[in-house]
């Protein structure tokens, strides 16, 4: 059984998706695509929007087991996928979540993705199977942080596999059972209080003085807290991060710093991406009232029923000091703000500026220009793809952007 995760679900997950697979989305733990791998004991093939495609394994196989992306495995739905026969398909509520097939046009389908043409579960099988347990799909943005508690305690359970941490230096402060700290990590003079989730810290991460956790939490390799950092469940920070001040239910994802004091609320955070000292995110309104938030497939903003939201950041999006976000503000990729005052609710990728000087086009040969720096700083390198990439959000944002 070869597993190919195919992106149904990217454009309702932008801004997050526009530089990488929904299968690369950081919730719980670990990406969904690494828990798939977990899973089934293999890396997934990936099935995304063309311009996407070019960067991730494919080949034609016989008999492959397609999956919606969006879909958090769990072992009784595994166990459903693996008894699909050919030509039969599975479904949750309405949704598709896996199909067994013979073949697939993978280039008819990866177009037909980027179009964001509507995707009939007709050539997906033609026998429909109904999964009626418990089933979590990430449909848009704010599910990530909203179903990251349950998703959390799930994943440490899985890939800790009962395992836990029972000594401790002298100077760290636990409290909970559920805590594992892997190989190389150090932690000095902070406090884990599992009681409320457990905390998994990951190779080689550091947890600085003075900092407080509260589970759920998790810590990706190579991150690091900075001190007096002040963290409340259910947050996740990714690899190679640096994360400060005062954050709660948030997700920020590899590459990505948050190093200074400042508040993060119900948030999504992507990849090479900066917010500035004493920057602040409203997560919930004066009013107490349901929070309006962009929608890209309906590209205006529309209130989703939710009470707690935050930031939306895309990928390569930078914030200066003391920026000021509003209560479910969604910024799109590669955007660049500075100077005080509040930033329109949404911002469409390569946007320059601020809310006292107004905003223009960020100049594409500057955004590469920045993202390579900030690339070359984790020692990766800019390449032709990355490039194709920008190229392809500018022109897709252009739209948005007032002349």
């Amino acid at each position: 059984m070869k597993v190919v995760l195919i992106d149904l679900n990217w454009k309702h997950l932008l801004p997050l998706t526009f530089s990488k697979s929904v299968s690369e989305l950081l919730v719980g733990i670990d990406t969904i695509g690494e828990k798939w791998t977990r899973q089934f004991g293999q890396e997934p093939l990936m099935l995304t929007a063309k311009y996407l495609q070019e960067g991730y394994n494919w080949s034609d196989k016989e008999e492959l087991t397609l999956i919606n992306a969006s879909v958090i495995p769990t072992d009784s739905l595994a166990e459903a996928i693996e008894q699909l026969k050919n030509n039969q398909f599975l479904t949750y509520r309405g949704k598709f979540v896996a199909g067994k097939i013979v073949e697939i046009d993978s280039e008819k389908r990866s177009k037909d993705l980027e179009m964001g043409n509507s995707l009939s579960l007709l050539w997906a099988g033609s026998e429909e199977i109904f999964y009626n347990d418990e089933c979590l799909i990430i449909e848009k943005p704010s599910d990530i942080f909203t179903y990251n508690d349950a998703i959390m305690r799930q994943d440490f359970d899985g890939i800790t596999k009962g395992f836990r941490t029972t000594e401790f230096p002298r100077d760290v402060l636990p409290k909970g059972g559920d805590i594992f700290i892997e190989d190389g990590a150090n932690l000095n003079h902070c406090v884990l209080n599992a009681s409320t989730g457990p905390i998994y810290i990951g190779k080689d991460a550091e947890v600085m003085e003075g900092s407080l956790i509260r589970g759920p939490f998790s810590l990706g390799a190579n991150s690091t807290l900075k001190m007096g950092a002040k963290i409340y469940g259910a947050t996740s920070i990714g690899k190679h991060c640096k994360v400060g001040g005062e954050v709660n239910n948030c997700i920020v994802s590899d590459f990505s710093n948050k190093g200074h004091d400042g508040f993060l609320g119900n948030s999504v955070i992507g990849s090479w991406c900066n917010i500035g000292a004493d920057t602040n995110t409203s997560n919930l309104k004066n009013n107490y009232g349901e929070v309006s938030v962009w929608s890209y497939p309906e590209e205006k903003i529309v209130k989703k029923g939710m009470q707690f939201h935050g930031l939306v950041m895309g990928d390569h999006t930078k914030a200066g000091i003391n920026t000021m976000f509003n209560t479910g503000t969604t910024l799109g990729m590669c955007c660049n703000i500075f100077d005080s005052g509040f930033p329109p609710k949404f911002l469409p990728s390569f946007s320059w500026g601020s809310a006292q000087k107004g905003f223009e086009d960020f100049k594409m040969e500057k955004a590469i220009e920045a993202a390579t720096a900030m690339m070359e700083r984790r020692k990766k390198s800019w390449t032709k793809r990355d490039e194709k990439i920008f190229e392809f959000v500018n022109k897709h944002d252009a739209k948005f952007r007032k002349p």
